[in-house]
């Protein structure tokens, strides 16, 4: 009978769900010791490496450019996918919120980047039908395995793969695993895309805690800043994209291998992988990328 009743306490403890077993709250600031050129200063025009894209996705980039930014509105203002938020230049903060139960109902992110705000649903709700409103966050559910958290996003709106005109559909599902480590948060994204990728895109970004900072306001106010034409949507026909072999000339690198897509990814390709045309006698652009925006200045 004693024995009984040390035990049923502590079965009775390990019977209730562990619904929050890492606490994600706090501010974080991004990291960019992976990716540094393409997250900081930008991705060269026509560099699709890395990118498992498709034959849609390359003639959608190659048609891209940048002077739709200034000249169409809709793309002023534009904040990140939610996909790509991570990725970005942008401190986040993390919150909880708790339920009458005082069960965690949900996680809440803030981006400074366009103030994006997204809500991580904990409470096991499924997600809405096909036909329901998309955003630029999406709907996005979390679930614990063991202490680390996996997050299943839909209904996002169309955004991109990389900031240089590659595109993602609002078909795009992706799903994150945050895994938290001291100071250090670590998340890792999957990208499925039906409609532009062959394979799932995974990436990685880290993160470290700093509770000093403070998260501003990022104001966007929509204003014309290129005369063109009323109606009109800058961009390259098939073929007449002249900036698409910089980013092959500027590094010495094949233009093939510049064009992205799954084969490209794997370690077998780099034996089959043609000679680069143009071999520069030295780095001229982003050669000393380190933590820092400063690192990557133009030589």
């Amino acid at each position: 009978m004693k024995k009984t009743a040390l035990l049923l306490p502590l079965i009775a403890l390990l019977s209730v769900p562990a619904f929050c077993q890492v606490d994600f709250t706090g501010e974080w600031v991004p990291l960019f010791h992976e990716d540094n050129p393409e997250r900081l200063p930008g991705p060269e025009l026509g560099d699709y490496m890395g990118i498992p894209l498709n034959n849609a996705a390359r003639l959608r980039g190659d048609a891209y450019d940048a002077d739709r930014i200034s000249v169409v509105s809709e793309y002023q203002c534009r904040p990140h996918g939610g996909d790509y938020s991570m990725r970005g230049l942008a401190n986040m903060r993390i919150t909880e919120e708790f339920g009458q139960d005082n069960h965690l109902l949900a996680l809440h992110t803030r981006m400074n980047f366009s103030e994006q705000a997204r809500t991580i649903w904990m409470d096991g709700r499924p997600h809405p039908s096909e036909l329901a409103p998309h955003t630029f966050a999406g709907f996005s559910t979390g679930t614990w395995e063991d202490n680390m958290l996996s997050i299943y996003t839909t209904h996002q709106k169309e955004s991109y793969l990389r900031r240089n005109g590659l595109p993602r559909s609002d078909k795009a599902t992706f799903t994150e695993h945050w895994v938290r480590h001291g100071n250090y948060l670590t998340v890792i994204t999957a990208i499925v895309d039906p409609v532009f990728l062959t394979e799932p895109l995974v990436r990685s970004q880290t993160w470290q805690l700093d509770n000093t900072q403070r998260i501003g306001r990022d104001i966007c106010e929509y204003i014309p800043e290129v005369v063109a034409p009323v109606g009109t949507v800058p961009a390259h026909l098939p073929g007449t994209n002249p900036f698409l072999h910089e980013v092959a000339d500027w590094y010495g690198l094949p233009y093939e291998a510049t064009r992205g897509g799954a084969e490209t990814l794997y370690p077998e390709y780099k034996d089959k992988a043609p000679k680069p045309e143009n071999v520069p006698a030295k780095c001229e652009r982003y050669c000393s990328c380190g933590q820092n925006a400063r690192g990557c200045n133009l030589r």
